[in-house]
C-alpha cells in the first residue's frame, strides 16, 4: 500500500541548524513544500526569549535588592526627572508580576505581531517590485530568518550567567549620539546582519527576485522596523508616565 500521507514533520527540530548552515538549500525546501512550516523556528524563539527573560529579571531583581541596579544605556539622555522616577520605580516593582511575567507577555506579544507584520511589510514590497511568492511562503521565510536571533538569546543568556549582571547596551546603541539613534542602534549587531542576509536569499527563492530587488526589499522593509522600534522606544523613554515599566523592557 501507498503512503499518502503528508509529511507533517519534514520542518522539525532537527531542520534548524541545517537552515543556519545552508540557508539556500532550507529556503528551497520551504518553497518546494508549500505549506505552513512557522510554527518550530517561532516556538523556539519564544523559548529562548522567556529563557532570557527570567534570566535578566532575576538579574535585575537581585541587584536591585542589592542596591546595585544597572542604569539603562541612555540614561544620560534623560532628564533629571526621569531619572528620579526610573529610581523610585525600581524600588516599586521587584514583586514577579513586573520582573517576569509582564516582560514576558509584552515581549511575546511583540515577537508574533512583529513576526506577522515583518511578513506583511516583506510580501507587499515583493509584490510591488514583480515578486510572485505567496503570504504564506513570505511568513514561513519570516519565521526561520528570525533563528540568528534565538542565537542571540542564547549568547545573551550565557553572557549574563558568566557576568552575573543584565546586558545594559545591546547592539550598537552605545554608539547612538541621541536618543532615538540609539534606540534604533540597539537592535542592529551581527545577528541582525545575518538575519538580513537570511531575507534576502529567502526572497530571491521564494518570490523569484534579481539580486537587487531582493536587496531593495529588504533594505526599505528593515529600515522601516528600525525606524517604528526606534520612535516607540523613544516615546516610551520620554513619557514621564511610563517610567514604571521603562526599567524592564
Amino acid at each position: 500500500m501507498t503512503d499518502t500521507a503528508p509529511n507533517t514533520r519534514r520542518f522539525g527540530f532537527k531542520n534548524i541548524l541545517a537552515f543556519l548552515i545552508h540557508p539556500r538549500q532550507g529556503v528551497e525546501r520551504l518553497a518546494a513544500d508549500d505549506k505552513p512550516a512557522w510554527l518550530m523556528p517561532m516556538l523556539v524563539l519564544s523559548i529562548l526569549f522567556l529563557l532570557r527573560t527570567i534570566v535578566s529579571g532575576y538579574l535585575q531583581a537581585h541587584a536591585a535588592a542589592m542596591g546595585q541596579a544597572a542604569l539603562p544605556a541612555d540614561w544620560q539622555y534623560w532628564t533629571t526627572d526621569m531619572q528620579n522616577n526610573y529610581m523610585q520605580a525600581i524600588q516599586a516593582t521587584q514583586g514577579p508580576v513586573f520582573v517576569y511575567v509582564i516582560p514576558a507577555v509584552i515581549g511575546l506579544a511583540k515577537l508574533w505581531l512583529g513576526w506577522l507584520i515583518l511578513g506583511g511589510l516583506l510580501h507587499l514590497a515583493s509584490t510591488l517590485l514583480g515578486g510572485r511568492g505567496s503570504m504564506r511562503s513570505v511568513l514561513n521565510l519570516a519565521a526561520w530568518a528570525c533563528l540568528p536571533f534565538a542565537l542571540r538569546d542564547l549568547v545573551r543568556v550565557v553572557f549574563m550567567l558568566i557576568a552575573k549582571h543584565p546586558i545594559a547596551s545591546p547592539g550598537l546603541s552605545g554608539f547612538g549620539g541621541i536618543l532615538f539613534l540609539s534606540k534604533v542602534l540597539a537592535s542592529v549587531d551581527v545577528f541582525f546582519v545575518w538575519f538580513a542576509v537570511l531575507l534576502g536569499i529567502g526572497l530571491r527563492v521564494t518570490d523569484n527576485l534579481t539580486v537587487g530587488k531582493a536587496v531593495v526589499v529588504v533594505v526599505v522593509v528593515l529600515l522601516i522596523v528600525l525606524s517604528v522600534q526606534g520612535g516607540l522606544g523613544t516615546l516610551s523613554a520620554s513619557l514621564g508616565g511610563m517610567m514604571i515599566t521603562r526599567p524592564f523592557f
